[in-house]
């Protein structure tokens, strides 16, 4: 007889050490050759440029919605570059004045003065010196992302509401209730100037994207922030606003220690050290996530903790020089990304721009309209409430919590609203482990035990009382739909096995766990695998013994029936959830109809993650062919312009029959008209077939794999093949145009069946590196 199996139980949580530098990598300053060192730096220098662009006029928002004097936004910038830029560990995150310190820097300048304020950010930047020092800063990432996004959306409403009336011709109050408040009034009586230069500003902001044609495409190099503010300052050209008004460099006044209690002072350090410190190592999170979805990317991973100390070293020196408080920011990081950044060298660069442009430009800054710096902000702010993060937090279960931290910002402050988000989060993960439900129903002779939630202690005795209405000698099924089961629970449940077993009745566990145990009473059918069983040569689907038989076509109906019996009532709830919210996939995987290529298996991917489509030899028509071929293409065109996926993998294999067929097609004339499907179909793949030939057999740095050389011509011919689609997937209207705007990118796989190895194209290299068991494969 089958005993229930004890669950594991979760090994305790342990923070993850920095991870060490990946073998072979190079540092984030160099790259291998001198080309490779050549194309870095004219793709550093073109991203300084764009983010020098952004970041002034943002700067300059910034300080004017905190009050501090203008040239603190470009002090923060200049040192945000320099210093974090050389010394922190994100190389691609781009540190200036912090936007998520915003409303909290407008409170420190309004309640404490300037200088006042410096001082709290030299404080706050030791206390992120010793937090590096300490090594914490992967333990920061362990906040639930709800409460981030809650805090950040909370800032953003305060940011919004405030500078709103600004825009409208008024002063913004300190706080967010009484902006709020007092925002119908302002509208009434705005100021028609002052709303006309904000409305031209936000209209450019939302539009300058979305410029159609080639001229568009010319038109975004300039950052949609900059071309706002000079499309605002011609258009108030001749009228009498406040504009801004840089006053005269001279030496920074050292910083003062506010007039404030003790413990209002650490709470000013402590609000300013946890909301730059999580916005800096979210961002550059973000930032790292992003540059690894971009092919030829140098390998590597932020370290944290260098860069909170980097970060920390920055705020020092920028309190001392009176400038904002900065940060790490995710709107400069990935606009440096996609401006083609390769190395720190791109942010360091953009801090000097800003450095000549505040001493040789001040003139041409004060042109610029406050009202267009503030609805510039405000579009920022709005920006931070972001509808994927809520759909994202509601799928988690976790709005409670994103609404708590967001309320509790916008009316009591930050530190207050983030504290309320921890205690929100912990109420409802404690109520989650203790409210547990037990249903008894009887269905086609048997009585279902249905317990949703976790099976701790406290739910014993409310389980204990279900089973007993349990007949004796009676077939039950115990569906467990919970991830967590206690020592008391399973002692229990395992008892009440054992005592039912004796009355000659049969016990079946069953659910969410994954690990069920065998029914005492076996029943006769024709597949024994469990769910989860191995994958191994298909034993789990195929008849067993006793009825061998069957049809051949009774293992697929056989698999099918062990499906429906072991593995859908684990996934049934996910299922329904799809089913409900529809398909979001983040990925199109294009690969071969090959049946020993199963693409969840290698992915480790489940419903909803890929959007598959797999064919012949995994070709990808180039436009313009026959209309008998628009199946792939409308798929590719569904997944780019319908569900909005953010990469496309095309992925070949070893052994593919398609690639042998065209080797053995070589020298022959294209097909007619009399041609079988099959022949016309791989007509496609004869591009692969001539760019191999013209490359040669050594590939001349085409085509290479690492570790090992290239077996064969067949494999060789899929390696090339993989990159020969991957042109044609460019030359797709759709494809061209997400990838110009920077949201979309392709990769190149290739798959060793008899190894079971993935490859990952490295297209400035052309060589298929290994994805390693330990090691995610970044930066290809």
């Amino acid at each position: 007889m089958t005993q229930i199996q004890k669950p594991p139980q979760p090994p305790p949580a342990a923070l993850a050490p920095e991870p060490p530098t990946l073998p072979g990598a190079t540092p984030d300053d160099e790259t291998p050759d001198a080309k490779g060192k050549g194309a870095a730096w004219r793709g550093d220098l073109s991203a300084s440029v764009v983010v020098f662009l952004l970041a002034v006029p943002l700067s300059l928002g910034i300080a004017l919605a905190t009050g501090a004097p203008l040239q603190a936004g470009l002090v923060a910038a200049v040192v945000g570059a320099l210093v974090a830029g050389l010394l922190g560990g994100a190389p691609l995150q781009v540190t200036g004045a912090a936007t998520g310190l915003l409303v909290i820097t407008a409170d420190l300048v309004q309640r404490y003065g300037w200088r006042a304020t410096c001082a709290i950010t030299v404080l706050a930047g030791l206390a992120q010196l010793a937090l590096g020092a300490v090594r914490v800063a992967r333990a920061a990432l362990a906040v639930s992302p709800a409460i981030v996004h809650g805090m950040l959306a909370g800032i953003g409403v305060t940011i919004a509401l405030g500078q709103l009336h600004v825009v409208l011709g008024g002063s913004p109050d300190s706080s967010a209730v009484d902006n709020a408040v007092a925002l119908p009034g302002q509208l009434a009586h705005p100021h028609v100037t002052a709303l006309l230069i904000g409305a031209v500003t936000v209209v450019v902001l939302a539009g300058w994207p979305r410029l159609p044609g080639r001229a568009g495409r010319w038109a975004r190099l300039l950052p949609a922030p900059l071309a706002a503010v000079l499309a605002a300052t011609a258009v108030s050209a001749g009228t009498s606003v406040p504009r801004v008004a840089l006053p005269s460099w001279q030496l920074p006044q050292a910083p003062l220690l506010p007039h404030a209690s003790l413990a209002a002072l650490l709470t000013a350090v402590l609000t300013v050290t946890l909301v730059a410190s999580m916005e800096s190592l979210l961002s550059a999170v973000a930032v790292d996530r992003l540059a690894a979805e971009r092919p030829g990317t140098p390998p590597g991973r932020p370290q944290l903790n260098r860069e909170l100390a980097g970060q920390g070293l920055a705020n020092v020196m920028s309190g001392l020089l009176g400038g904002l408080p900065v940060s790490g920011g995710a709107i400069r990081g990935s606009a440096n990304v996609r401006a083609g950044a390769t190395t720190r060298r791109a942010t360091v660069l953009h801090g000097v721009w800003v450095l000549l442009c505040a001493g040789l430009l001040a003139g041409a800054l004060e042109l610029i309209p406050l009202a267009a710096l503030a609805a510039l902000v405000m579009v920022v702010g709005v920006r931070m409430v972001s509808f994927a993060h809520l759909k994202h937090v509601q799928r988690h279960r976790e709005f409670p919590v994103y609404a708590a931290t967001l309320s509790a910002v916008v009316l009591f402050g930050v530190l207050l609203g983030v504290l309320t988000g921890i205690a929100v989060g912990i109420f409802l993960a404690l109520r989650r482990l203790t409210h547990t439900r037990v249903a008894v129903t009887e269905e086609s002779g048997r009585h279902l035990v249905r317990v949703s939630g976790q099976l701790t202690f406290l739910a014993v005795p409310r389980m204990t009382r279900a089973l007993a209405h349990v007949p004796p000698g009676a077939d039950a099924v115990v569906e467990l739909h919970g991830s967590f089961m206690d020592h008391a629970a399973y002692e229990a449940l395992q008892s009440w096995a054992t005592t039912h077993r004796a009355t000659k009745g049969s016990v079946t566990l069953g659910g969410r766990s994954g690990r069920s145990a065998r029914p005492t009473v076996e029943p006769d059918r024709a597949h024994a695998c469990r769910p989860w069983t191995p994958w191994r040569s298909h034993h789990c689907t195929r008849p067993a013994p006793a009825r061998t038989a069957e049809l051949p076509g009774d293992q697929l109906l056989g698999g099918v029936s062990a499906f429906q019996r072991h593995t859908a009532p684990l996934v049934r709830e996910e299922l329904a959830r799809l089913a409900r919210e529809g398909q979001r996939p983040t990925q199109l995987f294009l690969t071969c109809a090959d049946s020993r290529l199963v693409t969840s298996m290698i992915t480790s991917s489940g419903p909803g993650d890929l959007f598959t489509v797999r064919n012949v030899g995994n070709l990808m028509p180039p436009p313009g062919s026959d209309a008998s071929c628009d199946s792939v293409g409308a798929a590719v065109e569904y997944a780019v312009e319908v569900l909005r996926v953010a990469s496309i993998t095309v992925c070949g294999h070893s052994g593919c029959g398609a690639m042998a067929a065209l080797l053995d097609s070589a020298g022959s004339p294209p097909p007619t008209d009399g041609a079988t499907p099959l022949t016309r179909w791989l007509r496609h793949g004869r591009p692969s077939l001539a760019r191999m030939a013209r490359i040669g057999r050594l590939g001349r740095g085409e085509v290479a794999l690492a570790g090992r050389p290239v077996a064969d011509d067949q494999e060789r011919l899929a390696l090339v093949n993989v990159r020969q689609q991957l042109d044609h997937l460019r030359a797709h209207p759709c494809v061209a145009r997400r990838m110009a705007e920077g949201t979309l990118a392709l990769r190149g796989m290739y798959f060793h069946v008899a190894e079971a190895q993935a490859y990952v194209l490295d297209e400035s290299t052309g060589r298929f590196r290994t994805v390693r068991a330990d090691v995610p494969a970044i930066g290809v």
